[in-house]
């Protein structure tokens, strides 16, 4: 084994690699956190309604989980922590599984209503003086 290659092997190389790595993510975490305690404090007003109560916890558990990508990152810029880099990216994979489903579920009611209300236009069991007279 060449010297160069047994350089690359050294702890000091591969905290050195996990720092590069982590680099993007600990430059924007900043803005990570400040979207971490919007999603909390928005899931908090939300439990205050009555119907948001049942969904309130889906933008808590979202904003709970970019905090741990925040604290995950920094441990690995700051130490090159191969495992607090992994879980970090761990908690941000989990978040952006969750977004999209809750993404592909909003896209699917929209599309449901305005299914119902395209139908019921035609069908003339929705109208204006309807929409009107209900209010």
């Amino acid at each position: 084994m060449s010297m160069s290659q047994d350089s690359f092997n050294t702890p000091a190389a591969a905290n050195s690699e996990i720092q590069e790595l982590s680099l993007p993510l600990y430059e924007s975490r900043l803005w990570i956190k400040i979207w971490a305690i919007l999603a909390i404090v928005g899931g908090v007003f939300q439990a205050l309604s009555l119907v948001g109560i049942i969904f309130a916890w889906l933008p808590i558990w979202l904003g709970a989980l970019l905090l741990k990508v925040v604290k995950g990152v920094e441990a690995a810029q700051e130490t090159g922590d191969k495992f607090a880099f992994i879980e970090a990216q761990n908690n941000l994979k989990t978040f952006f599984t969750i977004l999209g489903v809750i993404s592909f579920a909003a896209a699917l009611l929209s599309l449901i209503a305005a299914c119902i209300i395209v139908v019921g236009t035609i069908t003339g069991s929705i109208t204006l003086s309807n929409l009107a007279s209900s209010y």
